[in-house]
């Protein structure tokens, strides 16, 4: 079974991260998976960090969305 969207983004996100996410409405954490999914295709230092680990270009691009809530 595949892992959904809002789960690869919770596994991207630090620790301290994911608790405040998860706390948040599930169309709320669908919203920010959604935004991180358009982070790793949009940005073009991500494909290439992607390239060498996808693992840490997607805790890039979930730590870029989680920033934009506090910003």
């Amino acid at each position: 079974m595949a892992i959904d969207t809002v789960e690869r983004f919770l596994d991207a996100l630090t620790p301290q991260a994911r608790e405040y996410v998860q706390k948040q409405p599930r169309e709320e954490q669908e919203k920010l998976a959604a935004a991180w999914e358009e982070e790793l295709k949009a940005d073009t230092d991500l494909d290439t960090l992607s390239e060498l680990s996808p693992a840490a270009a997607e805790s890039e691009a979930a730590a870029r969305v989680v920033k934009k809530l506090f910003d």
